[in-house]
């Protein structure tokens, strides 16, 4: 087969799209990988040294507690109810973030909300209900910020609630690192589908599949 000699700007549109796909491939994490977590104003600080601790001995990475800030305000939103819009959290971190860090992983106790769309753009309905839908947390995948917030794990029995709050925590921080949600429901990366008891039947634990993708990254 003969191959025709491409033009100079076709090979510098191949090299651009070679970028982005470089740019938008999964991340990877080893030892050195370090994660800066953010407490915004009112977290607790035991809860933010254990999901600390959490973090760096489930990725197998280091993990660096930032001093305890005020949300943003211009995330602030109160159509429902007084919510912080996570995405607009997640794009502050993200500019924020310490060249000596990886990734970002802010903590509230505060409500955080997004709008839940349809793959082409539009707003899930009924409109009134998704606009601005409460979440438990948000990260994209992959990504190198991320948000979590207590405000909707609440449970009398505190064991319960630090286990879904690590629970929440480790799979928004698997988002970052490249994982996917997974099919198996014991799996930590299952879809929650903001439901509570989908996180109180997950593991702390990734299944084998999603172990392997880790790894491989």
């Amino acid at each position: 087969m003969k191959y025709e000699k491409k033009p100079a700007m076709v090979k510098v549109i191949y090299i651009f799209l070679f970028l982005i796909f470089l740019s938008c491939s999964e991340s990877s994490i080893n030892e050195e990988t370090v994660v800066g977590i953010q407490p915004y104003k009112g977290f607790p600080k035991e809860k933010t040294d254990t999901l600390a601790k959490t973090i760096a001995v489930f990725y197998n990475i280091k993990t660096v507690i930032l001093p305890e800030i005020e949300l943003p305000s211009s995330a602030f939103i109160q159509v429902k109810s007084a919510r912080y819009r996570a995405d607009s959290i997640i794009k502050i971190q993200n500019k924020r973030k310490l060249d000596t860090i990886d990734y970002i992983l802010g903590l509230t106790q505060s409500d955080i909300s997004i709008t839940k769309k349809n793959k082409d753009g539009t707003i899930k309905k009924p409109t009134y209900k998704y606009a601005d839908w409460g979440i438990m947390g948000l990260a994209y995948c992959p990504g190198k910020s991320c948000v979590i917030s207590s405000f909707r794990l609440q449970h009398k029995n505190p064991i319960i609630h630090l286990n879904r709050l690590n629970k929440v925590t480790i799979h928004e921080l698997g988002h970052n690192l490249g994982l996917p949600h997974c099919p198996d429901k014991k799996c930590v990366m299952t879809d929650a589908v903001e439901s509570i008891a989908t996180i109180d039947n997950a593991l702390l634990a990734l299944c084998e599949r999603c172990k392997k993708k880790l790894n491989s990254n």
